[in-house]
């Protein structure tokens, strides 16, 4: 007799991550390709860590080739800890709406995929009701509707070590942008 019994799948776990402070909070977020997001929390006044990984998908333990195929359905996402004391939750917020088109479903410029879509994935209820109400909030001054998603942040999967910081040690060409804190130079995103 054959059960029904599906075996657990990790990836759909709620997270168990926890920041290494515990005055810290965590946030994940998505808005397109996560090399030029992460450099853009990096200068954060309050941002005291940063990670670019993979959520949201069903596929345990992700690549980035794999994720790229679209078949996982993992969003690029950077993993934030930040202090609250010194950066609310809605200074996120703003430097998310800021870095990105919420409307665009599924891309950002030339980066198209599930992968590149807009999400905001709360650790708290209070992180989410935020959430929400920015987004209402910003839904005001555009015309097309935000397609950015609110959910609870499942298993945040490290991407690999090249992508961490990657628009900070240089890239591809070793152009090496500045990730200090309230810096406002341009963010070049380049493979």
């Amino acid at each position: 007799m054959a059960s029904d019994h599906q075996p657990d799948n990790p990836a759909l776990d709620p997270y168990t991550d926890t920041p290494s402070n515990p005055g810290h909070q965590l946030a994940q977020i998505a808005a397109g390709c996560f090399w030029g997001v992460e450099l853009a929390f990096q200068r954060l006044e309050g941002v005291v860590k940063t990670e670019v990984g993979y959520s949201q998908g069903h596929a345990h333990n992700p690549n980035y080739n794999l994720v790229c195929t679209g078949s996982t359905n993992h969003a690029e996402v950077v993993r934030v800890e930040f202090d609250p004391n010194v950066c609310p939750c809605t200074n996120l917020l703003s430097l998310f709406w800021s870095r990105h088109d919420p409307t665009s479903l599924n891309r950002q410029g030339g980066d198209v995929g599930t992968q590149y879509r807009s999400g905001i994935y709360y650790y708290t209820e209070e992180q989410a009701r935020l959430a929400k109400d920015s987004l209402d909030e910003k839904q005001k001054s555009f015309k097309n509707k935000i397609v950015t998603e609110i959910l609870p942040a499942k298993r945040f999967y490290r991407a690999e070590e090249y992508h961490q910081q990657y628009l900070e040690k240089g890239g591809r060409e070793g152009n090496k942008q500045s990730a200090a804190k309230g810096c406002n130079d341009p963010i070049r995103c380049y493979g």
